[in-house]
């Protein structure tokens, strides 16, 4: 395993630290996608997503954006986290086509997750197809981001990982909606009650850094936590999930940013906590 110059404890320390003052990423991601894309070469694709507006600037020029390469030989080993956890109960929700992806909002309560003793709820999934995160270098076929906000504005990313296999129920369960929203012209769909306990996002192994929103307008100071155990799900409902935005678009994944010496940190549950 890589060593970082400097002692761990201080990375530890500094990374605590941003934890704690991870403030004013308070800006949402843009309800209207319309005004960019993902095609490379295109004058509003994501290497020119910083010059649409001036208020997207932060997609050009951060340091700390999002998605990055989770490289396991450059991360911090670390057992103080915790397991991932989260405190999620049945909400009405809607299902909304934003232009390049499909993103399911809950109304009201639907519960929380805790960071650092900070309670962040439960706001909006959405997801990329292909992965936008990688794992040592390899890309997945869906990666599904749950957006968190504490009380006061800042921002927090639980970022699941799939591959082509068997069907994820929670894609399942909402099906029927993604059907009706691509046999359509209407931007919404009423869902009903979701049960974001299905996407089961509890995890003994994850990653955890400070990152961005990876669509515009790509605010930075975003908690990120993804994963480490990847999760299936069938050609079909990635299919569906595309499908439905109608935007003639092959994927709306945003390419690996530079890590830019940023402290990833890679919880591993210890022998003693399973006791």
């Amino acid at each position: 395993m890589e060593k970082f110059p400097t002692p761990i404890l201080f990375y530890s320390f500094l990374f605590a630290l941003v934890l704690l003052n991870s403030r004013h990423a308070t800006s949402e991601e843009v309800e209207d996608q319309r005004e960019f894309n993902y095609e490379e070469d295109s004058e509003k694709g994501p290497l020119r997503w910083g010059e649409i507006r001036q208020e997207w600037s932060m997609c050009s020029k951060g340091s700390m954006q999002s998605p990055i390469d989770l490289s396991d030989d450059r991360v911090e080993l670390v057992s103080h986290l915790g397991i991932l956890k989260s405190n999620y109960r049945p909400c009405n929700a809607t299902l909304k086509n934003r232009g390049h992806d499909m993103m399911l909002k809950w109304e009201t309560d639907a519960g929380f997750i805790l960071l650092n003793g900070t309670l962040y709820k439960l706001k909006q999934c959405h997801w990329h197809a292909s992965s936008e995160h990688t794992i040592n270098g390899k890309r997945f076929d869906l990666e599904v981001h749950l957006v968190h906000e504490s009380a006061t504005g800042n921002i927090a990313v639980t970022g699941v990982l799939y591959r082509i296999g068997a069907p994820d129920p929670f894609l399942s369960s909402i099906m029927d909606y993604l059907a009706d929203v691509s046999d359509t012209t209407e931007e919404e769909e009423v869902v009903g009650m979701v049960d974001p306990r299905q996407m089961k996002t509890s995890s003994t192994k994850y990653y955890r850094y400070i990152g961005s929103l990876t669509t515009p307008p790509c605010t930075q100071n975003v908690i990120w936590t993804i994963a480490r155990e990847v999760s299936t799900v069938s050609e079909e409902q990635v299919k569906s999930l595309r499908v439905a935005v109608h935007d003639d678009s092959d994927t709306n994944a945003r390419p690996v940013q530079p890590r830019n010496r940023r402290i990833v940190q890679l919880y591993r549950q210890t022998v003693k906590e399973k006791n």
